[in-house]
């Protein structure tokens, strides 16, 4: 038999205040253990939460960069359970009246192109203490610091089918709430954190089946592999002809697979009931309106500008589009040139080569985009080649050096002097005949060695355009 994954993604975000939700205490990542807290947001008796207006703005920004519909009322409730790290003994949250529902994203996959993935719903919450366990004490600490973060969760629908449809959304969704500035996206700080939902169903069947909740998934590879182990995982037991049991696993990328951490009913008794502190939420059409207008441009509409503006392939403004910094650092650098394609090609290839291969990102490339700019002008105006440029690349990554400087100091400026660089081509010539026989007998391949000969002569410093010429003219 055949099976079909259902996959849905629960979508942790943190919203990018510089105090928490319901009180002053500072966000800043990094702190001392319990630094920053307050008796609101360590739930000592006889405080009120007052809610963050600039959260909520954030909240709407990102309800409207996913197409959901924004309710004008809203409502926070308690969610009760009992853990260390929640030393109100309940965490604030959505339930009933989330401030969003009804939205969606568009995804490229590789088999149908566009699909649409539907979300469920985001909700305002604030975030939990984090416990440090100390196995050489054999005890738990308590860090507060994150309590009362502000979150939104984005809750998909089931529509996702395979581990690269979850990649791609969530790499959508990461995307954009670094567009919009709601949120840094850094995983490994755990301002974006996701849980999935998988489960396992006949093709054809409607019905779901028995799902199992992923955590502690804290990379977009990590969830890809996570989510294919789980499929095979949870395949292998139903082709036993045992049933999948409704738990929660955590994802070992150590050892490449997932554990079971704790079993799951099918559903929480939360024991929701409305915050009595806190009064229901009014966002009117005033408030979306004025969001609305500080919307900056959103990924999909700044790829489809790249490809009408700059005439460039749908895959390269993909990939320039794919973070607000890479396609930031694109204009910049194209902004000067006449050329933008030539700005783009060594983007793709040369500087995120570089960067790859450094595991560093754009943002702390050692190449500023002004600097890659005047590289790129160099070859424009004709000062130096393609390979030269490629050599002063290499040493501005070392050395920060202009790239102007380089070309001097090493002597790099293009050799454009019509008649020595015919001079050089007859002298080529006349030293390969059996070359130009056999390439006057039809191996034209042979033109790769004549430039190559050419290029070796003049280390690489002729011009390429008027060597293929004479090459051409002689041979």
């Amino acid at each position: 038999m055949q099976f079909e994954p259902v996959i849905g993604l629960e979508v942790h975000a943190q919203l990018k205040t510089k105090t928490k939700i319901f009180c002053g205490c500072s966000t800043e990542f990094g702190k001392s253990p319990n630094a920053n807290t307050c008796p609101v947001c360590t739930g000592m008796p006889g405080v009120l939460p007052v809610l963050n207006k600039l959260a909520v703005s954030f909240a709407i920004k990102a309800a409207l960069a996913t197409n959901c519909k924004i309710n004008r009322e809203s409502r926070f409730d308690r969610k009760n359970y009992f853990y260390p790290d929640l030393p109100k003994g309940y965490q604030i949250s959505q339930y009933a009246l989330p401030i969003a529902e009804h939205g969606y994203l568009d995804i490229e996959t590789d088999a149908s192109g566009n699909k649409r993935i539907g979300i469920t719903r985001i909700h305002m919450e604030e975030d939990a203490g984090k416990l440090i366990h100390d196995p050489s004490r054999a005890k738990s600490m308590v860090d507060l610091n994150r309590t009362g973060v502000p979150l939104i969760e984005i809750v998909s629908e089931p529509d996702i089918r395979s581990a690269k449809e979850a990649g791609a959304y969530l790499r959508k969704l990461h995307a954009i709430l670094k567009y919009i500035d709601v949120c840094d996206g850094n995983m490994e700080e755990g301002s974006f954190r996701c849980d999935a939902n998988i489960s396992l169903r006949p093709k054809g069947q409607k019905e779901f089946g028995i799902r199992a909740e992923l955590k502690n998934l804290n990379s977009f590879k990590n969830v890809e592999k996570a989510i294919l182990y789980e499929i095979q995982r949870q395949t292998y037991v139903l082709e036993e002809g045992k049933h999948v049991i409704q738990e929660t696993r955590l994802w070992d990328p150590s050892k490449n697979k997932t554990s079971a951490m704790r079993g799951k009913e099918e559903a929480h008794d939360y024991r929701y009931f409305p915050d009595p502190d806190l009064v229901p939420l009014i966002v009117d059409d005033q408030w979306i309106q004025k969001v609305a207008q500080d919307m900056p441009e959103l990924p999909d509409e700044k790829q489809s500008r790249f490809i009408k503006t700059y005439k460039l392939a749908d895959y390269d403004a993909a990939v320039l589009t794919s973070s607000i910094e890479l396609a930031d650092f694109f204009e910049a650098t194209a902004a000067p040139l006449k050329d933008k394609k030539q700005a783009a090609n060594w983007i793709l290839t040369t500087l995120l080569g570089m960067l790859n291969t450094k595991a560093i990102p754009i943002t702390e490339s050692p190449v500023t985009a002004e600097e890659f700019s005047k590289l790129l002008r160099l070859i424009e105006e004709g000062k130096i080649n393609a390979t030269a440029a490629k050599t002063v690349f290499e040493e501005m990554i070392e050395t920060s050096k202009d790239p102007e400087a380089i070309v001097k100091e090493n002597g790099l400026e293009q050799l454009s002097d019509q008649s020595e660089l015919e001079s050089m081509v007859t002298d080529i010539i006349n030293e390969n005949p059996d070359e130009v026989a056999a390439y006057r007998d039809g191996k034209t391949k042979l033109f790769s060695f004549f430039m190559g000969q050419i290029m070796k002569k003049t280390r690489g410093k002729a011009d390429p355009k008027i060597i293929t010429q004479l090459l051409k003219s002689k041979l």
